[in-house]
């Protein structure tokens, strides 16, 4: 329970200290150059500005991207494409239940065999 209540300390430190390096950056700069986004040391991502709708679909349901993690919309560190989460976890339970793969669908155009045809077998085929 103890270590416990540390980690989260730790973690809890981690994050303010990714606050502040990330509103110092942005403050470092001349006011004409302030993005507030960007990285802090090249690695965690911030995002100040305000979220707009389109970041937010982006950041939390994007089929087209094949990252499991995307950039915040609003704050400091990475947000979870949840359309990948449940791509991969459905793939983890088919997996683990043993589904087979999903069957491919093909239409094909046959034309109906007459019955009472004078052809024979062998011009059928």
């Amino acid at each position: 329970m103890r270590t416990l209540r540390g980690l989260r300390r730790l973690v809890r430190l981690a994050v303010v200290g990714l606050f502040v390096a990330a509103v110092a950056t942005e403050l470092s700069k001349p006011e004409e150059e302030r993005t507030w986004h960007g990285r802090v040391g090249g690695v965690v991502p911030y995002d100040f500005r305000p979220p707009t709708w389109e970041r937010i679909r982006s950041a939390y349901w994007n089929p087209d991207s094949d990252s499991l993690f995307t950039d915040r919309v609003f704050g400091v560190g990475w947000a979870v494409n949840l359309y990948q989460a449940k791509r991969l976890l459905q793939a983890a339970f088919d997996r683990l239940m043993g589904a087979p793969p999903p069957l491919s669908i093909r239409m094909s155009s046959r034309e109906p065999m007459a019955t009472g045809s004078s052809r024979s077998r062998r011009e059928r085929e």
